[in-house]
């Protein structure tokens, strides 16, 4: 992550990011419970617009105070970027200036998936099931998830996997597989990974790509959190991803796009 932040603070990446003015920065608190479930998931989100594009950041419960947002509109991108500003939000920054140089819809290498109108958990389903077709998984492939979604988990099985969840904030998914909060565990143990972009937010990106790039394994990321971050990695340690950018689909019925990238890396 170091390196990609300064290859765009040296213009490596596209213009210079001080060209680039940060109009708005806002803060969200969402909370989802899908019907039947015991699970409250609560999500946090840093989102700075630039332009068109708005990128995105999740944080945990008390890591950012919401009167960040009063500091940071009229920065420049190279400001946020160069600053020691939380972690959320110099992701957020990243994400908000490799979405502006290649905004999602424009390029030439996603595949647009359009999810359809519904409810949460029909949205949801769709999108978890998008994301779980990046994966070649064959019938007993053990596939550790980093970041537990429960449609997700049913995804995964419901293609013969083996799922290996880890997550920070549960014990145990809802058809009662228990969740590790050990990552480096089930990325050794599993046949190919799947990531939540969380691991952008908390520092934990670095390590798992390392890992599979040591162990050949194929890693597919989901992103709400810096989706065009991750995609800056498709061919080095990254083989597939699922980018949402904001506004999110849970934050509407009708329907809304994702995009998938694939590389043969």
């Amino acid at each position: 992550m170091a390196d990609l932040i300064a290859s765009v603070l040296d213009g490596s990446r596209g213009p210079a990011p001080a060209e680039f003015d940060v109009t708005s920065a806002f803060w969200l608190h969402h909370t989802t419970r899908l019907t039947g479930a015991d699970v409250t998931y609560r999500n946090y989100y840093v989102l700075l617009r630039v332009g068109e594009v708005f990128g995105a950041c999740s944080f945990e419960a008390g890591e950012l105070d919401p009167a960040y947002c009063a500091d940071t509109s009229g920065r420049t991108l190279a400001d946020v970027l160069s600053s020691d500003d939380p972690l959320p939000v110099r992701i957020a920054a990243l994400d908000a200036y490799l979405a502006a140089v290649e905004p999602h819809h424009t390029s030439p290498y996603a595949e647009e998936i359009v999810l359809p109108a519904g409810t949460p958990d029909v949205r949801a389903r769709a999108r978890d099931a998008a994301v779980a077709g990046l994966l070649d998984v064959a019938e007993g492939t053990k596939v550790a998830l980093i970041g537990v979604v429960n449609p997700l988990v049913d995804a995964i099985t419901e293609r013969g996997g083996s799922c290996l969840p880890c997550d920070f904030n549960l014990r145990e998914t809802a058809s009662g597989l228990p969740v590790s909060r050990d990552m480096t565990e089930v990325v050794d143990a599993a046949d190919a990974v799947v990531a939540t972009g969380m691991t952008l937010s908390n520092g934990s990106f670095d390590l798992l790509l390392t890992r599979c790039r040591e162990q050949s394994k194929p890693l597919a990321i989901y992103a709400q959190t810096g989706s065009a971050v991750a995609r800056a990695f498709l061919g080095a340690g990254v083989t597939a991803l699922s980018a949402e950018p904001f506004p999110f689909s849970q934050f509407s019925s009708r329907p809304s796009s994702l995009y998938r990238y694939r590389t043969d890396t």
